[in-house]
């Protein structure tokens, strides 16, 4: 259900002990001349809304309206960029997680498709699991294991997290209307041309990764290799990474808060 669609007494009485509530996080951020500002934010309402839909019947789960502003200092460098600061980011993952807490739902999962909200949502993970005793989980699609028959190559795994083939095909899925088919390119990560006799340094991959803008990456803002993306291979990756986040959902619903120490909240 949506948390939005429903009335506050609606979704008073839908709320059990056993009910997850999931946040997506998106961004609005430069992907390359070919793709959207949006397109996190479209790719986190796909995967969400799929996962959804992939969920067994009786599961009580709450969309939360996706946030489509995150942290996305790495792309200030280019037109378009709309960035919170980790303070302002942070304040609202605190606020929302506070609503639902005083909504009665002690399960929250933060869904994000963009990298840069990664370290804000492990810090306000904790913070809201030590102050309200709640389930709070943390997951990006990224993290998520390739398909088994990955119709991506191992090189475009490793640099074709931005802009690269698996946003486009994911795009060409959910809105090829958006998708600049004439501007898609390849655009090679430094980790494949200034670092590719480096063995434990690097940008997206590596044992000792470095802090990066996105023009590090490669000068044009994005990396990977986008021509290899086809609609076919977005539907594809949509049912592969919505399937494991309603898996994730699922568990989620049937953990045991007794698990967790201090398990009453405040």
């Amino acid at each position: 259900m949506n948390w939005r669609d429903l009335t506050a007494e609606a979704l008073a009485s839908e709320v059990d002990a056993q009910t997850v509530a999931v946040l997506p996080l998106g961004a609005t951020e430069q992907h390359g001349p070919h793709l959207p500002l949006g397109t996190d934010t479209v790719i986190a309402d796909g995967l969400v809304d799929s996962a959804l839909k992939a969920l067994p019947m009786g599961l009580s789960v709450l969309r939360l309206p996706t946030l489509s502003l995150g942290q996305s200092l790495e792309h200030t460098a280019y037109p378009g960029t709309l960035t919170l600061s980790s303070t302002t980011f942070q304040g609202m993952l605190n606020d929302l997680g506070d609503a639902v807490a005083r909504a009665g739902c002690r399960r929250l999962v933060l869904f994000s498709s963009h990298g840069g909200n990664l370290a804000d949502a492990e810090t306000m993970a904790l913070a809201l699991r030590a102050r309200h005793a709640m389930l709070v989980v943390k997951a990006c699609y990224f993290d998520f294991p390739p398909p088994a028959t990955d119709p991506l190559p191992e090189r475009e795994q490793r640099e074709g997290l931005h802009g690269g083939a698996l946003e486009t095909a994911l795009m060409l899925h959910y809105a090829p209307e958006q998708v600049i088919t004439a501007k898609v390119s390849h655009w090679p990560s430094v980790d494949f041309t200034a670092l590719a006799d480096y063995r434990w340094l690097g940008a997206e991959s590596g044992a000792g990764r470095f802090a990066w803008m996105a023009g590090d990456l490669n000068a044009a803002g994005v990396s990977g290799n986008a021509t290899l993306a086809t609609a076919a291979m977005g539907k594809a990756l949509d049912g592969h990474y919505a399937g494991i986040l309603a898996e994730l959902i699922g568990e989620a619903a049937r953990f045991p808060l007794s698990a967790l120490r201090g398990s009453d909240p405040e």
